[in-house]
């Protein structure tokens, strides 16, 4: 017997909803009642989908890492300044599920482990989008003998931490441009 209307898009739904429950009430605030009020459905419609509110979080946490890592993977390196591009890069991934994935990710680190199960370990959580920035360093012009994976790394943890924080983006901006500052060629 059918139980109601089937909704298009309901699972991406239901991950819009998580995204704006996070960045207005923050993790502590997100709850599977949280979010299916948040996307207008029946509360019954997360679990029809997902089980349960942790299958839920552990499914958001690879379409998100998957859907951050492939546009990230869209970034073009090579044309120009290296801090300009890896800034570019990161400015252009959608920031409601970059930011939201940032604050998920730093209060239930646990669901980075849900996504590699499904994804690998090199593109759970930013694992793809810190790939991406360490191939765009070793396309610019830094220096011989910098670690652009370790680069990298460091700068990904600091766009994490502005997104977090709700910095502005001048301010990760020159947090990044500082980085690189010193393995530059130039």
């Amino acid at each position: 017997m059918p139980r109601g209307i089937a909704i298009d898009g309901a699972r991406q739904r239901l991950f819009e909803a998580a995204e704006a429950v996070i960045l207005r009430a923050g993790v502590d605030g997100l709850t599977g009642r949280a979010v299916t009020v948040q996307a207008g459905v029946a509360t019954g419609l997360l679990h029809a989908h997902f089980g349960d509110f942790e299958g839920f979080l552990a499914a958001y946490a690879v379409d998100r890492s998957f859907l951050l890592g492939t546009e990230a993977g869209n970034a073009v390196g090579g044309t120009g300044d290296v801090a300009e591009e890896v800034c570019s890069a990161l400015a252009g991934l959608p920031q409601p599920p970059a930011t939201a994935l940032a604050r998920l990710l730093a209060a239930r680190p646990g669901l980075r482990g849900a996504a590699a199960e499904v994804l690998g370990d090199d593109a759970a959580g930013f694992e793809g989008v810190t790939a991406v920035v360490a191939n765009l360093l070793v396309m610019g012009s830094i220096r011989p003998g910098v670690d652009a994976g370790a680069m990298a790394y460091g700068i990904v943890g600091a766009a994490l931490r502005a997104w977090c924080a709700g910095d502005s983006e001048a301010r990760w901006r020159s947090a990044v441009a500082a980085m690189l500052a010193p393995a530059s060629r130039r």
